[in-house]
């Protein structure tokens, strides 16, 4: 991967107009999951499961996207295309967070719903 800061890249500074679609593409789409996946956790702190059940499949679409969008940056690196940027290492930061985060609350919701099925036995 080629590293470039500021006016050190190739372009005088800016990273390619495609790319940082791309990046921003990962940073939104991770941040409306955690949106998501957050209300879902409230939702089934409510009691109110299918509601949660539609949020952590939003959730689910949104990494998707994500992780989608990771993928072709991924393949655009191995083929020695991909300036390096912070902007794109918050992207991937928020994108891995998310999805531990999702692990997290997928295991959260199941506790949710074992203490309601069984009263906390």
């Amino acid at each position: 991967m080629t590293s470039y800061c500021g006016s050190d890249s190739p372009d005088g500074g800016a990273v390619m107009p495609e790319i940082e679609t791309a990046i921003f593409t990962i940073i939104t789409s991770a941040g409306e999951a955690r949106a998501s996946l957050y209300q879902a956790l409230d939702k089934a702190r409510a009691g109110e499961m299918a509601e949660s059940e539609q949020c952590m499949i939003r959730a689910d679409t949104q990494l998707k996207k994500a992780h989608d969008m990771q993928t072709e940056l991924i393949t655009r690196d191995l083929n020695g295309s991909l300036p390096m940027s912070l902007l794109l290492v918050h992207a991937q930061d928020q994108l891995m967070t998310t999805m531990s985060e999702q692990s997290l609350i997928e295991h959260m919701i199941g506790l949710i719903r074992d203490i309601g099925i069984n009263g906390g036995k």
